[in-house]
């Protein structure tokens, strides 16, 4: 089962044979009025007595007939329980702690590092920057610009090039009218 700590003190020696004097004293009743016969010891009539020196020992009974125990010596130093015992005890339950908060902490690490990526993940599907759609008319737009560059003097070079570019960029537009309505 286990092991339970008992702890005799003077104090519950004294404690427990004042409590029997107690009781001694509470039990006992005289009667009023009739006279009472100091008692004698009885003796079984089929029992011889037996003298076996109990005079020298009458002074270590009390008047009841009980007789005083011998005193129990406890070494007075030794605490009623082991204080290293109780400080192992201590000690295993605050490194079983120790190991639960770190276990605790190596999970929490790990949820943080699940939870961010997932997060990561989601807004890359949600917040995707859209694919840039192609200028429309940009080689045209190209052409006569650089033709500008080259042809600073003589611009009516870049004319034909110029009239490419409003095409397309007419056509563009008509395009766009429509998927706008």
């Amino acid at each position: 089962m286990g092991d339970f700590p008992i702890q005799i003190s003077t104090r519950l020696i004294d404690r427990l044979t004042e409590d029997d004097e107690k009781v001694k004293k509470r039990t006992k009743k005289t009667k009023t009025g009739v006279p009472r016969e100091p008692r004698l010891p009885e003796t079984k009539v089929d029992q011889p007595q037996i003298s076996d020196g109990s005079e020298q020992q009458k002074g270590t009974s009390t008047g009841t007939g009980w007789a005083v125990p011998p005193p129990l010596f406890m070494p007075v130093n030794q605490p009623p329980y082991s204080v290293s015992a109780e400080l192992d005890a201590i000690r295993s339950v605050v490194k079983e702690s120790e190991n639960v908060v770190e276990k605790l902490r190596k999970q929490e690490k790990n949820m943080v590092q699940e939870v961010t990526q997932k997060a990561k993940d989601l807004h890359d599907k949600e917040f995707k920057i859209p694919e840039p759609k192609p200028m429309p008319c940009s080689v045209e737009s190209n052409a006569w610009m650089s033709c500008y560059k080259e042809n600073t003097n003589d611009l009516t070079k870049c004319a034909p090039l110029a009239q490419n570019f409003a095409e397309c960029a007419r056509r563009v537009r008509q395009l766009a009218k429509p998927a706008d309505k």
